[in-house]
């Protein structure tokens, strides 16, 4: 009778939120954290239109706490591949949100600001929310599965071999800019080690860290890193690091927390120290190398890439999904070269600036009005994925899409789903088996609380 009581008087919002209140609480503080690391960005890399004033805090403080209540999704999202892809793409929105309320580049920054507020609902309903799955048709024996990493690591090797008689140079990162506008590979090449590098070998990793297979995990990691002076490719070098990060994390922490701390610990690491340097603690090398990487290029970069495509639309024509390769010929296109080669050009700093789908599927083909809708229909692709995976270990979700998920927030999702490999590792996912590594995932109820 007195448990009953003590229910009946238990405040609403504890019922609400419960278990929860401590992951919400988490992702303010990494929201607060990355607008913090911003403004060191803003000092340290003002050549990239990056700016901050002092006297435009309190508009932007307010921004950020209204958007900030939107992260409440996540404490009420179930565990799936569209938590990661929209976990990363809300703190992504949020930085640009933050750049935005300092941005002195030229174009209606309350429109932009609007967009890209409905755009984070708009993409976050589905991705996180539509996750039933899908009856499979067809499922690989454990044999074949065997057989099937097998010749991922085979085909890996094979297309390493095929690369390096193109290009093989061991270039620092500084560099590689110099070098990577004089490699030339075929077509077909380019997809397949695309396809491998993002989607097949973080595939067969995670497989392989599930199954406890330590020499064989360590050998697709190697190959991983063997793409690097192949394609000069900033994301083939973080590549391995970033997925022994991710098994690291995944194996003490559960799946929510892991993923708020897979961006926590590295930002807070970068603002030590940089911190540590300006009280000249640290040496420059030491601490620009690493917040050089992490909180700019990393973290910042997929946020002002949304300031810099708000700003060249805003005075060019969109482009009406021309720069999908497929539908180039069939649409009018105002821009012959690259888009990212034109947005990057237009700001003249030279090179590439490739940006997610909220950048191009949504803002440079439809323009900041009709963004969100474009951002609706992105979900539900990514819904897709949460269906075929569906019933798998959340744990071996998140390893094996650790590099795609980054390539989400720079490349668009036509991109990724094609020539990143997003098509294929859905189909992995949908005819493993459930059992393969001797649990079954299924449902819980304190799955929703992490």
């Amino acid at each position: 009778m007195e448990n009953l009581t003590e229910q009946k008087q238990t405040p609403v919002p504890n019922l609400l939120f419960g278990k929860r209140r401590g992951l919400i609480l988490l992702n303010w503080v990494l929201i607060a954290v990355s607008c913090i690391s911003l403004v060191y960005v803003a000092h340290y890399y003002s050549e990239y239109f990056i700016s901050f004033r002092p006297s435009g805090l309190p508009s932007a403080f307010v921004l950020i706490a209204a958007f900030a209540l939107l992260s409440v999704l996540f404490a009420f999202a179930g565990n799936s591949f569209g938590y990661v892809v929209g976990f990363y793409s809300y703190v992504m929105l949020s930085g640009y949100l933050w750049l935005n309320s300092f941005s002195e580049l030229i174009y209606n920054h309350r429109l932009a600001a609007l967009s890209a507020a409905a755009s984070a609902i708009a993409f976050l309903l589905p991705a996180l929310f539509i996750s039933s799955p899908v009856r499979q048709i067809y499922i690989l024996s454990l044999s074949a599965l065997d057989r099937l990493l097998t010749l991922i690591l085979l085909l890996s090797f094979a297309t390493i071999l095929v690369g390096a008689s193109y290009s093989f140079k061991f270039v620092s990162i500084e560099n590689i800019y110099t070098y990577r506008s004089e490699l030339k590979f075929p077509v077909i090449l380019n997809y397949v080690i695309g396809i491998i590098s993002n989607a097949l070998l973080p595939f067969a990793f995670a497989c392989f860290v599930a199954r406890g297979n330590v020499w064989r995990a360590g050998a697709a990691l190697l190959l991983l890193l063997m793409f690097y002076p192949i394609t000069l490719s900033k994301l083939a070098l973080f590549a391995p690091f970033w997925l022994v990060a991710i098994s690291a994390l995944s194996r003490y922490f559960n799946f929510k927390l892991a993923i708020t701390l897979s961006l926590l610990v590295p930002i807070t690491v970068g603002l030590l120290l940089i911190t540590l340097f300006q009280q000249e603690i640290l040496p420059h090398g030491m601490a620009i190398s690493y917040f050089g990487l992490v909180n700019f290029r990393m973290i910042a970069i997929p946020s002002l890439a949304m300031d810099y495509y708000n700003s060249f639309f805003f005075t060019h024509p969109v482009t009406n999904f021309c720069q999908i390769r497929f539908l180039k010929p069939f649409v009018d296109c105002p821009y012959q070269d690259q888009l990212a080669n034109v947005i990057y050009d237009a700001f003249g700093i030279g090179g590439q600036f490739n940006a997610s789908l909220f950048a191009t599927e949504g803002i440079a083909s439809v323009g900041a009005f009709f963004a969100p809708v474009t951002a609706f229909a992105a979900g539900l692709v990514i819904a897709i994925g949460n269906r075929l995976s569906a019933g798998l270990q959340p744990q071996f979700i998140l390893i094996s899409s650790a590099i795609l998920v980054q390539a989400l927030l720079n490349v668009p999702l036509t991109t990724v789903l094609l020539s990143h490999g997003a098509g294929a590792l859905f189909v992995l996912w949908y005819i493993i088996p459930r059992d393969a590594f001797g649990v079954t995932a299924t449902p819980r109820p304190q799955d929703l609380s992490r």
